[in-house]
């Protein structure tokens, strides 16, 4: 009886520490998909703006002439 209830145990501790290992490693996934998805915006701003900016210095040469 022993025998059986140890296998069990063993059995879910296995089981359960594949889990724990699944779930940090997608946790970590979402975490890097987050910070990935944060410095696209970053970049996506800045390049709008130094068009913006580009844009304004341009026009401004062109209306010294």
């Amino acid at each position: 009886m022993a025998a059986v209830e140890m296998q069990q145990y063993q059995y879910h501790h296995k089981s359960s520490s594949k889990k724990s290992t699944t779930n940090g490693s997608n946790r970590f996934t979402r975490k890097c998909a987050a910070l990935v998805k944060e410095q696209r915006a970053r970049i996506y701003i800045l390049r709008r703006c130094a068009t913006m900016l580009l844009c304004w210095y341009i026009q401004e040469d062109g209306d010294e002439y």
